[in-house]
């Protein structure tokens, strides 16, 4: 049953990161993966949210974590397309970009799941 669950989490989560994705390439253009950053970031802060109230404060349990952690947000995360991404840039000669991109996207990741462990920990 909690592999259907995580099944069913991350096609949530696939269409989420589908239409997020969507909405931020006709709102910001394509010039730069704004899409793939903003919802690693996002992703990031929600999984040490998910992460911290489940291990720590204990009151998510461990099959909504299971749920949430792997199946929706690791559904809605994109690593692999942000590899892709930072590679294609590289590929076209947009050195530049694909460095801002990739230290835009560690750096922004780390710093939303230490906001996201901040918030975890006020709430709980």
């Amino acid at each position: 049953m909690r592999f259907l669950l995580v099944c069913l989490g991350g096609a949530v989560g696939t269409g989420a990161r589908y239409l997020f994705g969507s909405w931020a390439q006709r709102t910001l253009g394509v010039g730069f993966p704004y899409g793939t950053l903003i919802i690693n970031a996002v992703g990031s802060f929600l999984l040490v949210i998910v992460m911290h109230l489940s291990l720590e404060a204990g009151v998510i349990s461990p099959g909504t974590r299971f749920v949430l952690g792997t199946g929706v947000l690791g559904g809605f995360t994109t690593y692999s397309t942000f590899n892709y991404e930072t590679f294609r840039l590289m590929q076209q000669g947009s050195f530049a970009i694909a460095g801002l991109y990739l230290g835009a996207t560690v750096a922004g990741c780390l710093v939303a799941g230490a906001l996201g462990l901040l918030l975890a920990r006020a709430i709980w």
